[in-house]
């Protein structure tokens, strides 16, 4: 066999030993998600467009505002439109890492807002997602909870 034969030979073995998500869209979900980022940023959109209508976002914590929402209508309605109302202006936020494996992203980053008191609210935040085809449909959010809850106080 020659040497041409031999490296193809191990070249296909090596790509059968790899997990499914190698040879999916790793960079396409990572580039889209900081496109979501960099558009809420800039006060253009953001990531929630991105959620599926049946995605489940996590709320870790102990918190009151911890728990599991079941679908996008639910999250927003009951998490986000009750945060966003004690709000004067919008969370803007800062990245500080995306990490990408396959069909997830977790992003860190930093928010920021002014609460209608007029109060600083600032937290930090982990998201954990799962996308499918170009949408959301996981995510587990780690934060202050905590914090949060004083700003709905």
């Amino acid at each position: 066999m020659n040497m041409h034969k031999i490296i193809a030979v191990l070249l296909l073995s090596a790509s059968l030993c790899l997990p499914a998500w190698a040879s999916d869209n790793t960079a396409a979900n990572q580039a889209l998600i900081q496109k979501a980022f960099d558009d809420w940023r800039a006060g253009q959109g953001g990531i929630f467009q991105l959620l599926a209508d049946d995605a489940v976002w996590v709320v870790a914590g102990s918190s009151p505002y911890s728990g599991t929402y079941r679908t996008r209508e639910a999250f927003m309605e009951d998490a986000v439109k009750p945060i966003t109302d004690k709000l004067a202006t919008p969370i803007v936020p800062t990245v500080r890492q995306i990490v990408a494996q396959g069909p997830y992203v977790v992003v860190h980053w930093d928010g920021q807002a002014t609460a209608k008191d007029g109060s600083r609210y600032e937290n930090s935040y982990s998201w954990h997602m799962q996308l499918e085809n170009g949408q959301i449909t996981r995510v587990t959010a780690f934060l202050d909870t905590w914090r949060l809850v004083e700003l709905m106080n």
